[in-house]
């Protein structure tokens, strides 16, 4: 059993390296996004640096703001030029998340005891 454990800290560690490394110095990793008639890189923060109110936004479907709070200030402009559906804007989040480091919506949870917990 405790080969499990390792073998998952190993691979959470590994993905973490690799966000590190892939992640500028001002913590943002390039993610493509594909717009309406083309697809370019742009910059956003490490999923892990998403404010709450940004998800919010998010889960509001104000994409815009959310965008405006997650995006390198540079990269904006691009973003409103390339005018993305619905979803493209799944796949960049995704994306952006993987290279952060974090899978959206799989997290495992607490882990369950070992010992039984039934009265007797």
């Amino acid at each position: 059993m405790t080969t499990t454990k390792t073998a998952d800290t190993s691979a959470a560690e590994a993905q973490e390296k690799e966000a590190e490394a892939s992640a500028t110095s001002d913590g943002y990793v390039t993610v493509p996004l594909q717009g309406y008639e083309a697809t370019k890189d742009v910059q956003v923060m490490l999923a892990t640096k998403w404010r709450a109110s940004a998800i919010r936004a998010a889960n509001s479907g104000d994409i815009d703001r959310f965008m405006e709070m997650v995006l390198h200030e540079d990269d904006y402009e691009t973003y409103l030029d390339l005018d993305p559906d619905q979803e493209s804007i799944m796949q960049f989040t995704q994306d952006a998340a993987e290279r952060s480091g974090e899978a959206l919506g799989k997290s495992s949870g607490p882990s369950r005891s070992s010992r039984s917990t039934r009265k007797r």
